[in-house]
């Protein structure tokens, strides 16, 4: 059975039913999952419910049908007062999705109140003779709980010739009843008047109350103390200090002497509530403030005021003091949530509902009406879905790997002056999807790796940074498919030979997975592990070598093994031989230079540092006899160098001596050369043959390296961020001789290397070697997956 529904509607998510107060236990007030749109069992699975308000609920929702019924006794008097109408409001939530809706009940009022006078008897005393016809007499009238029709009230008096009613009403809603005396009462006639005082109110059926006024005859004082008006209104701020002014009475009394001598004081209907809030000086007619007002508590008080002569039949009369309580903006507002979904996926779609919030002003008027706002500004929203509640809701797309959680605060602030503000923080924390994948610091990577290493050695370490979190951001390394030689650790392993370019790719632990590629360029790095080589050396004008001479540290050839004439008299700088010696490595370690080792001191001979020619220092005499014997070190630029030494016999002889050797080693080339002075001829062709061939390959592996050293250099300065991923070292300077032998050298402010009495300057070519980037730093107050670096090994 539906009682008293008399309209619903749905507009905007509210619902509005109305009841009857007084309704059973039970009584179906209306269908709301029907009017909600619900199919049959939708109410029950996506668990339709009502919100709790805070105070005892008297209406209930019906799990299995989504009705909503009369839970306990509704008395719209207990639940409103004389508040009309009376409706009460409530949230209704809708889980799967998330949705709210706002029901408005409408309690209706039924005439189940009578009029009720605040005594059974109400007496008066009134003078013979003296009091005058017309004089009135105020009567406090009946009061009734109901409202509208139910509590309007009419009055009747029953019969009598000395007494009518006058009941009138103003625009205000203020009423005055009085007893008018139509007659001048006569003591000795009828002592004392009972007359019956009846209230009907105008509900279907009417229910009445009665009062008896007993009406006393006395003699004597015949003018009663009368007020300028009947009814005072006064307002008055809440808040006000103690002891404050609210008005001064007076009233006037037209006797004389004790008659008219006048005292205030509270009619004797005024509740205690009225006595403590307000006090009266007997004499003056001050009304003061002694209680603390609240608007919220009490709007307005309705005071009687009584003021009576001191005549031997003291009279009296009656005003009405209407206080209207002022509100003032001293409640703040209040924010409370209902409702919090957290936490939110950060590829949640605009317009996700994250919170229901209820905002309310205990405040009147303007200072109850609140607006809110979103501090500071995020990607989240206030929606108004009902006065006083709001839902926050997502605007703009989240990124957790940029903020991984807010604390919104809501702020309230009513419309008073000045205002009153609360707030409200809400957490919301924001989960992660896998929408980001590793990326490396760089896209290329050149690794410097120095050559001889073991099976194994860690070649470089790699980061590849993924700023999602667990599984989202856990990285693991491996080679892409279709990459050159090379391993990396825990990977099968490729030929040393196709170490020129790979790429190295770095996979999350996603659903899906995503990756990120970085491609490494290794380059090796010369050692010096090759001692020089000496060629077949070509003396001067007549020289002769005797094979080739190899060896390292202080290895010495035999005598004899080199040679080559010298005339007496031959002029200073007069070239007599030239040590040819080449070297494996390259760089630095394989530039050569040629020392002097025997004799010692200031000789005949020296040997020019880079070009390895052994030249006269001063014209040859016989005093420096028939044979010179000079041993000649050979030693790269290596660290440690590595040498080799051979020893050149230089023989003295006639100029024309010097011509038949020359003529002897013309007359044999093109033959094959074993060793000893027999065979000296042969031996300066195929010197002459090897130098060339070498020369050549000096020249190709200057450009090479220079070409090499010019790339890296332009890479450093252009490729982004790069780096070259090797042990730490000083800036590598490479010289070429003439010859093209390569030396290593510390002497990084040089642009030139020069020799002790060398003529030509040689070329310089710096190679880049750059320390390994550290690790990619992970951002202040953010949490990450540890990163682990990829390892290369050979």
């Amino acid at each position: 059975l539906v009682v008293g529904q008399a309209v619903w509607a749905l507009v905007v998510g509210q619902v509005r039913y109305s009841v009857p107060e007084e309704a059973k236990a039970g009584t179906v007030v209306g269908r709301l999952s029907q009017d909600l749109g619900l199919e049959a069992g939708e109410a029950e699975s996506r668990r339709l419910r009502l919100v709790p308000q805070g105070r005892r609920a008297s209406v209930e929702m019906s799990g299995a049908s989504g009705a909503l019924v009369v839970s306990s006794r509704l008395d719209r008097e207990e639940l409103c007062g004389k508040d009309a109408p009376c409706a009460l409001r409530l949230e209704v939530l809708l889980e799967r999705p998330l949705r709210v809706f706002h029901v408005e009940l409408e309690v209706t009022d039924i005439n189940d109140n009578a009029p009720v006078f605040p005594v059974k008897e109400e007496t008066f005393k009134i003078a013979e003779f003296t009091t005058l016809p017309g004089s009135r007499f105020l009567l406090e009238g009946a009061s009734d709980a109901d409202v509208g029709s139910n509590a309007q009230l009419s009055y009747t008096l029953s019969p009598s010739e000395y007494f009518r009613l006058d009941h009138q009403e103003s625009n205000d809603q203020s009423e005055s009843l009085s007893l008018v005396l139509m007659q001048a009462l006569d003591r000795e006639t009828v002592p004392e008047h009972r007359l019956l005082l009846t209230a009907s109110d105008g509900g279907r059926p009417s229910l009445s109350g009665t009062m008896e006024l007993v009406i006393s005859v006395l003699d004597a004082n015949d003018n009663a103390p009368q007020f300028n008006q009947s009814v005072y209104k006064v307002k008055f701020l809440e808040g006000s200090k103690p002891g404050t002014l609210l008005m001064t009475l007076n009233a006037t009394d037209l006797d004389e002497g004790i008659n008219s001598d006048i005292t205030y004081q509270f009619g004797r209907r005024v509740s205690a509530k009225v006595k403590e809030m307000f006090s009266i000086d007997e004499k003056k007619g001050e009304i003061r403030l002694q209680g603390n007002l609240d608007y919220e508590e009490m709007d307005n008080y309705e005071i009687v005021i009584e003021a009576r002569d001191r005549g031997t039949l003291p009279l009296s009369g009656h005003c009405k003091v209407v206080v209207e309580v002022v509100d003032v903006n001293d409640n703040a507002p209040e924010v409370r949530v209902t409702s919090l979904s957290v936490p939110v996926s950060e590829d949640a779609a605009v317009g996700t509902v994250v919170a229901l919030l209820s905002v309310s002003d205990r405040d009147s008027g303007a200072n109850g009406r609140v607006r809110c706002l979103l501090w500071p500004a995020s990607p989240f929203g206030l929606v108004s879905t009902f006065a006083g509640s709001y839902s926050l809701v997502l605007r703009e797309a989240l990124d957790r790997e940029r903020v991984s959680e807010y604390e919104v605060e809501v702020r309230a602030e009513d419309g008073g002056s000045p205002a009153l503000r609360a707030s409200r923080v809400v957490r919301v924390p924001v989960s992660d999807v896998n929408d980001n994948a590793p990326s490396f610091a760089q896209a290329v990577y050149t690794v410097l790796a120095r050559e001889n290493n073991a099976a194994g050695a860690e070649l470089a370490r790699l980061w590849a940074r993924d700023p999602d979190e667990a599984g989202n951001g856990r990285v693991s390394y491996s080679l892409s498919e279709g990459g050159g030689g090379g391993a990396v650790s825990g990977g099968g392993w490729r030929p040393a030979s196709s170490y020129v370019s790979f790429e190295v790719r770095a996979v999350d632990a996603g659903e899906p997975p995503l990756w990120g590629n970085a491609t490494v360029q290794l380059f090796v790095v010369d050692e010096n592990d090759n001692a020089p080589s000496l060629l077949l050396a070509a003396g001067g004008a007549g020289a002769g070598a005797g094979g080739v001479l190899s060896g390292e540290g202080s290895s010495f050839l035999e005598p004899g093994s080199l040679w080559a004439w010298a005339s007496w008299g031959a002029p200073a700088g007069q070239v007599v031989a030239k040590i040819r010696a080449v070297d494996a490595d390259s760089g630095y370690n394989a530039w050569l230079r040629y020392e002097l080792l025997e004799p010692r001191g200031k000789g005949a001979f020296r040997v020019g540092l880079y070009s390895g020619e052994v030249s006269t220092t001063r014209a040859l005499e016989e005093a420096d006899g028939p044979r010179q014997r000079l041993v000649i070190v050979v030693r790269d630029h290596g660290e440690p160098p590595l040498s080799v030494t051979a020893t050149l016999s230089v023989s003295l002889v006639e100029g024309s001596e010097t011509a038949q050797a020359s003529a002897g080693s013309s007359a044999g080339i093109g033959g094959m050369a074993q060793g000893g002075a027999g065979s000296a001829a042969v031996a300066v062709g195929v010197s002459e043959w090897a130098t060339n061939v070498w020369l050549v390959v000096a020249i190709c592996a200057v450009s090479s390296v220079f070409v090499l050293a010019l790339l890296l250099y332009v890479g450093s300065r252009c490729w982004p961020r790069s780096a070259v991923l090797s042990g730490a070292g000083p800036t590598t300077l490479v010289c070429a001789s003439e010859v093209g032998s390569w030396s290593y050298s510390q002497r990084q402010s040089r642009s030139l290397c020069v020799s002790d009495g060398a003529g030509k300057s040689d070329l310089m070519v710096f190679s880049p070697n750059f320390p390994p980037p550290p690790p990619p730093p992970v951002p202040a107050g953010k949490e990450t997956q540890p990163e682990t670096p990829a390892l290369l090994d050979t």
